[in-house]
């Protein structure tokens, strides 16, 4: 039997996004290789072909492998001489000393190269236990110097030298010698948690670059770079390294005068050294990823579960007292596992803490989730993002403030405006109505909104605007220039950002940029720059009369790219975020961040009370430790799994265009789909897929661009919605879990926990579900035929447009200028017994017909799309209707199919 040679991959590795999959398939390959060549007795064997395609795996290796210390290039090297000596048995050793270990990274640079680890000194403290024994953590430190092979080798040996068994962590180094090399390397191994650098390292990479990374670097490195002094190099680098990968340490080592240096580095480094303080580096490399991996509460919880204890409090369930000897519910403890059960209590001290008031171990996880998270202060929330916002909006707005808002939000929003009291004034999103449902709100949209109430003398009333980051479908404002053009036209402007869906963003360098507190960190850093308060001034002398000193016309306002006033702005800036979403965490672990330059002055006691009413006083610990332990691995690893999710959704997206029987019945929507062409300059379908560079541009340019770990399937095809799609064909059948579809759609999201067998089993499912669609179709008669026509028609046909918010009832708006309504005035007018009715919808829709307001007592929102198509106080309208009409969805909440719609004031009076 001949055994065949699998497939050739793709040999582009200058992407970041797909290196991790190149390398870890090469070094798989070469494994099989060397397998199979090992034992080639007797069998017809492809050898041509094997060697070749190892020639080609060695050859990505080496161009890749520089970049990591463990195997690292000696290991490469050593593999090649003997694929090229023929000694196969020798090379497939070498080969599964970095396979057998590579998920977990937990050999070091003495066992990949099949040595024995060299470990000097006579204390043994400085002994190092080895890998054979050792399951302590391991991460990479890279150094940036142009050194001498020897040079580099007694360096290394040296830092080996200070390891003692005591160390938490053990680590490998690797020493690059460019300032482009470095940032290559952060960008593709993200094993590396801290880089020492040294004043002697070049420019320009000595390995050569693809163009898709090569476009990358130009894009960030100063073009005077050339020109340069060698502590400008660092600090820039600094900058640069920061700008990747901001939870790296950084260390700063030279032999000129470092006291010196100390005031020039503006606390970009975590430590100075002088070459010689090799202990102390150690000591300090240890220590900064200690501060990431500590996990105050988790700890505090998991002593609290280790200590003896008589509960005479409440919560029967503590310590599994309840459960541990009970006859009837022991099977509760074997299936949670008795550490739950023993974590359970009601205690806030003895290392625990208080949610409500926390002083300990709580305050110091949130701090390090401030941190990690890049906010100024961040707050735990045990039951969910829904929580979170009413806590900023209760907060933030007092009853009769003005608020903006996307109408297509989360109902919590709606909800939580209404106990405020607030007026609200719904944006609209742009429709996608083939695909029955919302984009985004466009920047003009808001601005205009803006306008209108400045126009109108009540600007002073707005108080807050409301967005989704990133919607729910995928779609990704530039929120450093929404709030930066909102801001020059009304500078004490809240902002809110729901980024329910958006936690993960933080930890990659390109989506990073998009959120709320990288986008108020950004603008706090141009406020201070001479250069943009320059432009500044230039611009305002444009948009105001210079003898009234009032704005000049509207629509110049509107076209021009707006900067706010760094001396009259204030930044205030709350995102919402479901942790347990998109990072580890427990179902209903959230977070609240904040970047308010105001809090102290303005909202603190505001915020304090706001968050008293909405929290239990008996919060979950369990949810509360997997936030903190959560933030952990998302500072340790958070970038190697968020370039893992982007890449895997795309692999989806990729197999789905290139299959025959799947290209045929699935599509996935594309940029060029989701986003009209007025709010992009990008032409690329995926950015991503086109490497990192292409995605860097969008998310730089565009208004909109999609998350590309987010792909809407297209399935209208089938003939089959996307309700019945969901759950009898992916659920039912091949328990496959998604959450959102539309009419014609189903969305499916990778996270940091999707695997690569997962994805394998997407793809084969979608397969099998082509293959089963194609073979009904086969089989049918005219008649079928027929009726399948009719169904793909109602599906890829063009439905009743979405509906736009039509208007508040005249009694519950303040003018006929602007558009906000009382909305808490109407919900809770229906509490009263005589003030509220039912009509079923076709004599709804005759009064509507006839010219009769008839305004809604409540929310109606329909599963999918998922938004309130009508909230307490608006008006009905026919294409309301139409819309509600033609909806096959089964869920409707707030429309009762046996009464109707729920009203204010009886059927047939205004």
């Amino acid at each position: 039997m001949k055994t065949r040679t699998p497939p050739a991959q793709d040999t582009g590795h200058s992407t970041p996004s797909n290196v991790w999959k190149l390398r870890t398939d090469a070094w798989e390959y070469l494994g099989f290789a060397a397998k199979q060549l090992t034992c080639a007795a007797g069998v017809d064997l492809d050898r041509k072909g094997l060697l070749a395609e190892a020639e080609r795996q060695l050859r990505i290796l080496e161009s890749i492998e520089a970049y990591w210390a463990v195997p690292g290039m000696a290991h490469v090297r050593a593999v090649r001489q003997e694929f090229e000596e023929s000694g196969y048995e020798d090379a497939l050793s070498l080969v599964e000393s970095v396979t057998r270990r590579f998920a977990h990274f937990t050999f070091d640079a003495g066992e990949a190269t099949g040595q024995e680890p060299t470990h000097q000194g006579e204390d043994a403290l400085a002994q190092d236990p080895g890998p054979a024994t050792d399951t302590r953590a391991r991460f990479e430190v890279l150094v940036i110097d142009d050194i001498s092979e020897s040079a580099r080798e007694e360096f290394i040996a040296e830092m080996k030298r200070q390891r003692r068994h005591v160390d938490d962590f053990v680590y490998e180094i690797n020493v690059v010698p460019t300032f482009e090399d470095a940032m290559v390397a952060v960008l593709l191994n993200p094993t590396i948690q801290a880089c020492i650098l040294r004043p002697g390292f070049t420019v320009p990479a000595r390995h050569t670059l693809g163009k898709d990374l090569r476009t990358f670097l130009e894009a960030r490195i100063s073009p005077q770079i050339g020109t340069f002094s060698p502590m400008q190099r660092i600090l820039h680098l600094a900058d640069m390294l920061k700008s990747l990968r901001p939870e790296l340490d950084l260390y700063l080592v030279a032999d000129v005068s470092i006291e010196g240096l100390a005031t020039l580095a503006d606390r970009r480094f975590a430590r100075l050294f002088r070459r010689k303080e090799s202990m102390e580096l150690h000591l300090s490399l240890l220590k900064g990823v200690s501060e990431r991996y500590s996990t105050p509460f988790f700890h505090a919880v998991q002593q609290h579960s280790r200590k003896p204890a008589a509960v005479f409090h409440a919560l029967p369930i503590s310590r599994g007292a309840s459960v541990a000897h009970s006859r009837w519910i022991s099977d509760m403890g074997e299936f949670y596992g008795m550490n739950l059960l023993h974590a359970e209590t009601s205690a806030t001290s003895g290392g625990l803490d208080s949610l409500l008031e926390p002083v300990g171990s709580i305050r110091q996880a949130q701090e390090l989730a401030a941190r990690a998270f890049g906010a100024r202060r961040s707050y735990f929330v045990t039951n969910g993002t829904s929580t979170a916002n009413k806590i900023v909006h209760q907060s933030v707005l007092a009853p009769d403030d003005v608020v903006l808002v996307d109408r297509n939000c989360h109902k919590s929003h709606h909800y939580a405006l209404m106990l405020a009291g607030a007026r609200v004034a719904y944006m609209e999103a742009y429709p996608l109505d083939e695909f029955s449902f919302y984009g985004a709100v466009s920047l003009k949209t808001i601005k205009g909104m803006l306008l209108d109430y400045r126009r109108a003398g009540r600007l002073s009333e707005v108080k807050m605007i409301t967005l989704t980051n990133c919607t729910f479908d995928g779609i990704v404002y530039d929120v450093e220039r929404v709030m930066e053009e909102c801001l020059a036209i009304k500078p004490d402007l809240v902002f809110l950002w729901d980024e329910a869906w958006f936690a993960f963003a933080r930890f990659h360098p390109i989506y990073r940029r998009r959120t709320a507190m990288a986008a108020a960190t950004a603008l706090e850093a141009k406020f201070r720059d001479p250069q943009y308060r320059a432009r500044v001034r230039k611009q305002r002398a444009r948009l105001f009369d210079a003898a009234t000193g009032e704005p000049v016309n509207d629509d110049l306002w509107l076209q021009t790219r707006l900067l706010p006033d760094p001396d009259t702005t204030r930044l205030r800036v709350y995102a919402t975020q479901s942790t347990h979403k998109t990072l580890t965490a427990l179902r209903q672990g959230s977070m609240i961040h904040i970047h308010d330059q105001d809090f102290a002055n303005l909202n603190r006691e505001a915020f304090r009370e706001a968050y008293m009413t909405h929290t239990s006083t008996s919060p979950n610990y369990q949810i509360l430790a997997s936030l903190d332990i959560g933030r952990r691995q998302a500072e340790l690893e958070g970038y190697e799994l968020v370039q893992r999710q982007a890449y895997l959704a795309q692999s989806v997206a990729q197999a789905i265009s290139r299959h025959r029987l799947l290209k045929k019945y699935f599509h996935v929507l594309t940029t060029l789909e989701l986003i009209p062409a007025e709010f992009r300059e990008t032409t690329r379908p995926m950015p991503l897929r086109d490497g990192i560079s292409a995605m860097d541009h969008a998310w730089r340019h565009d208004e909109f661009v999609v998350d590309p770990s987010r792909l809407t399937l297209h399935i209208g095809q089938t003939g089959v919605d996307g309700d019945t799609f969901k759950h009898k064909y992916l659920m039912d059948l091949h328990g496959i879990q998604v959450n959102k579809t539309s009419r014609n759609t189903v969305l499916f999201m990778t996270n940091i926990g999707t695997s690569r067998s997962a994805v394998a089993y997407l793809i084969d499912v979608l397969v099998k579900l082509a293959e089963h669609f194609e073979a009904k179709r086969e089989d049918m008669g005219p008649r079928e035929r027929m009726v399948n026509k009719h169904n793909i028609s109602g599906l890829v046909g063009m439905p009743p447009p979405l509906p736009d918010f039509s208007a508040f009832a005249q009694r519950y708006r303040t003018d006929a200028h602007t558009v906000d309504g009382d909305i808490r005035s109407a919900y809770f007018t229906s509490y009263k017994p005589t003030s509220c009715d039912y009509i079923m919808p076709r004599e709804l829709a005759d009064q509507v017909a006839e010219g009769r307001e008839v305004v809604s007592a409540g929310f109606v929102t329909p599963y999918p799309p998922g938004f309130p198509v009508l909230v307490p106080g608006q008006v009905f309208t026919t294409k309301i209707l139409d819309f509600m009409a033609a909806l096959d969805t089964r869920e409707i909440h707030g429309f009762d199919p046996n009464l109707g719609y729920r009203i204010i004031g009886a059927p047939g009076k205004d």
